[in-house]
């Protein structure tokens, strides 16, 4: 499978090329400056950089489109910077879907946080505290997560959002629990390398087409 990943350079992004390529796939890595990503990436025949800016759409196009065809698949695992846009999710992930619908690529995967709720959900109270939180220290990023889903959920794609809830540092374990009814209280992490294996297993097993699964460490 060849995988255009957003945000390749980012916390949960190199560790998910790195993980792509270690599970066969070949990964086209959409940065803004290659320095982000590791020597051994950068000279991996497996793996092609595109360099350009998600936010004005610089390069998308061309990392979707590719060189010899379109990509299989995209992931997009974008953050926001205290530096960045406001909207950078939306506006980015408008600028991928675009592509995508024009070059006929349909299975999507974006990470988004656990704060982002679906109608009608059933929250713990540690959720519910994490929420007014997030309301109150992060709304514009609550929000743009939010106005990207909603694009996601418009799109003809097959589309899978991950919702994920404080992600840390820790070691790649393989051991994480997932599904969108999954309850999260405020103790509740998950390693950004878990994040990165889940992502890949919603890919390869087509798993949660058109739905929010929440993931966890177990």
């Amino acid at each position: 499978m060849r995988i255009a990943v957003f945000g390749a350079t980012g916390r949960t992004g190199h560790p998910l090329v790195e993980q792509a390529v270690e599970r066969g796939h070949e990964v086209v890595a959409f940065v803004r400056d290659t320095i982000g990503l590791s020597s051994t990436l950068r000279n991996d025949d497996r793996v092609s950089i595109i360099k350009g800016d998600a936010y004005t759409g610089e390069g998308v196009e061309r990392a979707i489109a590719g060189d010899d065809g379109p990509v299989d698949a995209v992931v997009s695992v974008l953050a926001q910077s205290s530096e960045g846009p406001d909207d950078l999710l939306t506006e980015a992930g408008r600028h991928i879907l675009s592509a995508m619908s024009q070059h006929g690529v349909e299975r999507f995967v974006t990470l988004v946080g656990a704060g982002v709720r679906e109608e009608g959900e059933s929250v713990s109270p540690g959720g519910r505290m994490m929420g007014a939180l997030l309301k109150l220290l992060a709304r514009s990023v609550l929000e743009d997560a939010r106005d990207q889903v909603e694009l996601v959920k418009d799109s003809d794609t097959r589309w899978t959002v991950v919702r994920g809830p404080r992600l840390t540092e820790d070691a790649h374990t393989g051991e994480f629990r997932h599904g969108p009814n999954l309850s999260l209280g405020m103790r509740d992490t998950a390693a950004r390398e878990n994040v990165a294996d889940f992502i890949l297993d919603c890919l390869e097993d087509d798993l949660y087409i058109h739905e929010m699964p929440k993931v966890v460490d177990a």
